[in-house]
């Protein structure tokens, strides 16, 4: 005689109930992809270690503090919102504080201030089923470099994970001990080599969480359907996912890109900046390259006025940073410039990557209208091949 456990019950309806969401999403009334979804988002900050490699900057386990954003139960709606000071340990590290004037030249308390989102920490998780999604920072970088994206997409019904990638983020803490980035050409080939593993033992830990490791991701995420996304080293992580974890099955990588490619049938939308003095005046070439190899579906969106850090929160924590925010020269011709402005690439990136992993991930076909049409012609260049 066959036996249900009440786990194998939640489980089994859960996954009927998103299979009949995927089915009937073209038929429903689409969100618009510009504005947040329907969902309040609910953040938090986990620790997880795979015992199985030897982390090259502290000599122990691989261990990664990830932040997580979901949607969140109604009751979110009236909490406190996240400061930006939680990221860091709810402010009690100095150590970090030091570390962002130093490098950043970011004040942490004034941007704690003035800093935008509208996630609320620990809150309740909804029911639901929900498809997973990954975000892997730059080089340098922190796992909440685009809080603007993660919590959008997770208001839209994603569960986003987004590690520090320890040794080649600004600095993290492990067992409670601050871990700085790691210089040099060959910590460089190490963390090629650690991030994709990052990210496939992510997508296995959240696997374990959602079959009961961990009672809030308990049968609510739709390990069927997982995309990723990433900024610069991150975008070249994304890409080389592409190639190693058949798990993943759609990618936006941004301002970076693998230059191998073997996978080509997975769908993809890159996104660029004409004027991204980090990566060079042959970058735009170069990622649109990656993008037109494509054999399956693939989506380019080029802002012309954007640089690096444009697609990042550090308009935020620096307006006047340069490369993308606030003013700076040309790539071309050295020129003075204006970037494009936070609400304006904001909106545009969390437009089209919605849409994208709506239609890829969630079936939303009524999206294509959306990523058939260039939104910003003054400010972007569009190409789509469905």
């Amino acid at each position: 005689m066959l036996r249900f456990t009440p786990r194998a019950i939640l489980l089994t309806l859960c996954l009927i109930a998103g299979g009949a969401f995927r089915a009937h999403a073209a038929d429903a009334a689409l969100p618009d992809p510009e504005k947040p979804g329907p969902y309040p988002v609910g953040v938090t900050t986990m620790v997880f270690v795979d015992h199985s490699r030897t982390d090259a900057a502290t000599d122990g386990p691989r261990s990664l503090m990830t932040e997580i954003w979901y949607p969140a139960t109604d009751e979110a709606k009236g909490m406190p919102k996240n400061r930006l000071s939680e990221f860091f340990l709810k402010n009690k590290s100095p150590e970090f504080t030091l570390l962002m004037l130093a490098v950043f030249g970011v004040d942490l308390t004034e941007a704690d201030s003035r800093f935008q989102n509208f996630s609320v920490r620990d809150a309740m998780m909804r029911d639901g089923l929900f498809p997973l999604l990954l975000f892997s920072h730059g080089n340098g970088g922190f796992r909440m470099q685009n809080t603007f994206w993660c919590e959008h997409m997770a208001s839209h019904g994603y569960i986003v994970m987004s590690p520090d990638h320890t040794g080649n983020c600004a600095g993290t803490f492990v067992d409670g001990n601050l871990v700085l980035i790691q210089q040099g050409d060959a910590a460089r080939k190490q963390f090629a080599l650690d991030r994709p593993k990052d990210i496939s033992f992510l997508i296995d830990t959240m696997d374990r969480m959602n079959k009961g490791n961990d009672s809030r991701f308990f049968g609510r995420v739709d390990m069927a359907h997982i995309g990723m996304s990433g900024h610069s080293f991150g975008g070249y992580t994304c890409t080389w996912i592409g190639n190693l974890e058949p798990r993943v099955k759609a990618l936006a990588p941004m301002a970076g890109a693998a230059e191998e490619r073997t996978n080509f049938d997975t769908p993809v939308m890159v996104l660029l900046a004409d004027e991204d003095d980090t990566l060079g005046g042959d970058s735009a070439a170069k990622l649109a390259k990656y993008c037109e190899m494509s054999k399956g579906p693939h989506y380019l969106v080029e802002f012309k006025n954007g640089g690096h850090y444009s697609f990042t929160e550090m308009y935020q924590l620096r307006p006047d940073f340069g490369d993308g925010v606030g003013t700076g020269k040309r790539v071309s011709n050295g020129e003075p410039i204006t970037y494009v402005a936070k609400d304006v690439a904001f909106t545009m990136i969390n437009g089209y990557t919605t849409a994208f992993f709506g239609k890829y991930l969630k079936g939303q076909n009524g999206y294509d209208a959306y990523l058939a049409e260039n939104h910003n012609p003054e400010e972007l260049i569009t190409k789509a091949a469905p």
